[in-house]
């Protein structure tokens, strides 16, 4: 059994002295691991890091068989990666993410929304609003997904100010003012979701503040939790807790480089 194709690399382990078991998201086989003999070298390590877009053969006796891995890098993204706090730990939630996912299962929209996250994380307010957008796809590609499109409650597609905890519809703001104590809050980023290209969306939406942009990651997060790791008994990614940290951080700096 053989095949070739790209890939995102999300983790690896120590396999041996020399060797690396690879873990990484592939744009038609979705999540997939591959021993890379030698992977430890100092020649090939740069190459192996989370975040670098590579070119990978698979091999293996039988598909059901770890593989074996040959590895060629289209784009080192990792070194930049590592420059800032948020984007460091942005892409260790995006990889802690991912292996939400189950083994072997395709998931293009994912990987294509990965590639353009990598692409964008040095900015901030940018790389904030697209790992929103990529929870609430990774919500949705497993059968979690939230509409926000339309009042629960009415239909009405207007004033759509939170988020029924139970049914993951949008709710308007007067059908949902009796309620409000027991609502989420859908911050304004998000209320027209354009499903078609959201991602390239968000990247024109104007700034917003990071009292917003929390928000967001507050109603993702109650559904990730809720959904996927309550009931899985799996333990919440301390990563996300650390990026959000990380946002604050950078944004009291920017406020205070131009209040100087």
């Amino acid at each position: 059994m053989q095949w070739q194709g790209e890939g995102i690399i999300i983790g690896s382990r120590k396999q041996g002295e020399n060797n690396l078991v690879l873990e990484v998201m592939t744009l038609e086989r979705g999540r997939c691991m591959g021993l890379v003999r030698g992977g430890r070298s100092r020649r090939q390590q740069p190459s192996l890091q989370p975040g670098n877009h590579v070119s990978l053969a698979w091999r293996g006796r039988l598909d059901e068989h770890l593989g074996a891995f040959t590895i060629e890098p289209l784009q080192q993204r990792a070194a930049a990666l590592m420059q800032a706090a948020h984007s460091l730990h942005a892409l260790q939630t995006l990889c802690a993410l991912l292996r939400l996912l189950p083994e072997r299962d395709p998931h293009p929209r994912l990987f294509h929304a990965l590639d353009v996250i990598l692409d964008h994380l040095d900015d901030p307010h940018i790389g904030a609003l697209l790992l929103v957008r990529f929870e609430l796809e990774l919500l949705g590609e497993l059968g979690f997904g939230l509409d926000l499109t339309n009042c629960a409650a009415t239909g009405a597609t207007e004033d759509l100010i939170w988020v029924s905890p139970r049914s993951g519809r949008a709710v308007c703001r007067t059908a949902g003012a009796p309620y409000a104590a027991k609502l989420l809050e859908l911050p304004a980023f998000l209320r027209s979701n354009d499903e078609s290209n959201s991602f390239l969306a968000t990247q024109a939406m104007l700034p917003q503040p990071i009292e917003e942009i929390v928000k967001g990651f507050e109603l993702t997060g109650y559904f990730l939790h809720k959904y996927i790791y309550e009931p899985r008994t799996l333990n919440w990614p301390p990563a996300r807790d650390s990026y959000l940290n990380a946002l604050r951080r950078s944004q009291h700096s920017a406020s205070e480089n131009v209040t100087d």
